[in-house]
Order: structure tokens, then sequence, then C-alpha cells
């Protein structure tokens, strides 16, 4: 693939996500950078926004499958891997793989699990493999989480660790459309260049998502990868180029997280690295094979912010870590 077709091809991935979560290009951005840098996202918004409805689109949009699961507390680690079973016609065991071998996975209230379960993900999200009686299987490729929790209901839940938190390579929230989008949803009149405004709760098949369905041919998401395109632009990404300078100024940032006098506990080495992915990726949807400081600039809060743990003081005095990212970014020269 050439540099023009891969800008060619990285345009239609916006333009078919666009077409379910209309409105919210940053959102819709964000998700496609992601995905090419390979990485996996946490969606912090409350219920029927869409949260659901974007990672179908982004599995339709790059031609793969979507594997949902409902987080549960009694949701039990082999829900999410597969088991083994013994077949006793053939005198043989059969591995049955769970929802997690899909190009796209939906977590959705990923709080909601225990801690064991929770775990379960996290071989899957670092190494891209699951492990059952012993048998290491390897998941498909492209492979992304996009894990979802409620911000609002918190009783009865399980905080994220941070060592889960930490491989989420960004979070990012929906929220609400604005009157206009929100109208045309209730009346069911998609505008001329969209369609139906799918994420909220369009006029298809619901299937389970919490009002959160597909809508039919309104606002479906087209393929505009196949897999094996989609594979090739991924690699072409990591292929962007990334100055010594922006490199220098990626790590100020990071190691002035973990001096700041309101953070309890900085980003770590692998934000750093999320960091630069993801820019590569930034880069390339807006059709550049280099990365400029701008591009860091964009995506410091979706990256670093999920990261950061605010001293008890801070957090009384409302601080958020955005607000600590925006002096950061603010105090440091760019190159």
């Amino acid at each position: 693939m050439t540099s023009a077709t891969l800008t060619l091809d990285l345009t239609g991935l916006e333009r078919s996500l666009a077409r379910s979560l209309h409105g919210r290009p940053e959102v819709v951005r964000l998700a496609s950078a992601v995905f090419l840098a390979r990485g996996h996202l946490l969606l912090e918004d409350v219920p029927g926004v869409g949260k659901t409805t974007l990672a179908k689109a982004l599995a339709r949009a790059v031609g793969g499958t979507v594997g949902r699961i409902q987080f549960t507390p009694d949701l039990l680690p082999s829900d999410l891997t597969g088991i083994t079973i013994y077949r006793q016609q053939l005198n043989e065991f059969e591995f049955r793989p769970g929802p997690l071998f899909a190009t796209v996975v939906i977590g959705d209230e990923i709080n909601r699990a225990s801690p064991k379960t929770q775990s379960a993900l996290l071989e899957a999200m670092q190494e891209r493999q699951v492990t059952v009686d012993g048998t290491t299987h390897a998941l498909p490729e492209p492979f992304m989480v996009i894990a979802t929790q409620n911000p609002v209901e918190m009783a009865g839940t399980y905080p994220l660790p941070e060592a889960q938190r930490d491989r989420f390579m960004a979070q990012t929230s929906i929220g609400y459309p604005d009157a206009e989008h929100e109208l045309r949803v209730l009346t069911g009149r998609p505008d001329a260049e969209h369609a139906a405004d799918a994420p909220h709760g369009g006029n298809g098949s619901n299937t389970g998502n919490g009002g959160n369905g597909s809508n039919g041919s309104n606002g479906t998401a087209a393929s505009a990868l196949d897999p094996g395109a989609a594979a090739a632009a991924i690699d072409q990404v990591s292929g962007v180029y990334v100055a010594e300078a922006v490199h220098r100024y990626v790590l100020a940032l990071v190691r002035a997280t973990r001096d700041h006098a309101d953070v309890a506990l900085g980003a770590s080495p692998r934000a750093g690295l999320h960091l630069v992915a993801l820019a590569r990726a930034w880069a390339a949807l807006a059709g550049r094979d280099f990365v400029l400081p701008d591009d860091i600039q964009d995506i410091l809060v979706p990256v670093l912010g999920h990261r950061l743990a605010l001293t008890r003081e801070a957090r009384s005095a409302g601080r958020t870590p955005a607000q600590v990212l925006a002096e950061l970014r603010a105090q440091l020269p760019v190159p």
C-alpha cells in the first residue's frame, strides 16, 4: 500500500464510523486512532449514548467480528476466555473460544465484575493471547477491547486497578448529543449526509445493548477496510516518523506527571509508549507520515488522564487530571 492509498483508506474508516456516531468527530477520530495503534479504549459514560454502537460500527468498518460481554458480579474468567470440553464420541478435548476471540470486543460495565474476572482481560490486552487449562491460544489480529463503565451508578462496583487502567491506551466519553441531533433521533429523520444517528437509539433492531442496537441500513457503518487492508494499515502506521525532539517532549511530559505536587501516582513508561504509538496514528489520520508536537498535545488528556492518581488534598480541592495536564502542557517548552 502506498502512502496515498493509506490516507484514503483511513479517511474512509473515519467516514464509516461517523455514519453511526454523527456529531462526535473527536470520538470517531480517537477510536480510529486507537485501533490503528493496536491499543484499547475505555469509555466512561452514562448509558444510552452510543458506546456499544461505536464498537459495533468499528468492527464492521474493518470487516471484522465483534464480541460482547456484559460484565456482572457472577461472571467467571472462563466466560471471557472460553472453555475446554471433552468430546466422548471422539475421545478428545475440544477448546470452545469465548467472546474475547473477536476483532473488537465490547466489555459493557467492566467495573461490575469481580477483580478475578477483570484480571482475565490483562493477558488478552497485553499479550493478545489467552491461556486455558495450560494451553495458550492466540487472539485474532487485529484485536481491540472497548470497555465501558458507568460513572454514576457506583454501588456494587469494583474500581479498575491501576494495572488494568494502564493497559487502556486512551479513555474518553461520548456525552449526550446536542439538541439538533437528538431531535433527529426522536423524529427518525436522518440528515442527508449521514443517515440515521445510530448511537442514540435509532430505528432499527435492538440486540440487547441497552438501547444502542444497530439501526438496520440507516446509519450502519459500511466496511471501509477488509481485514488484510486493516492489518497493512496498522503496520504502515507503526512506521510513521517520530523525531528525537518529539520523543524527548513525550519523555518530559511523562516524567513531569511524577513530580507534580498534586499527583500521587504519575504516568508509567507504558504511558509514554502509548502516547507515541497513538500520536503516529493521529498523524496518519491527518494525512501525514510524521508526528508533530501538536499531535502529542491533542491526545495528552485521553492517554494520560486516566492513569494519574491525584493526592487527597488535590481531590478535595476539586482538581482533575485534565487540569494538571493542561498546566504541564503550558509549562513545558514545545520543540
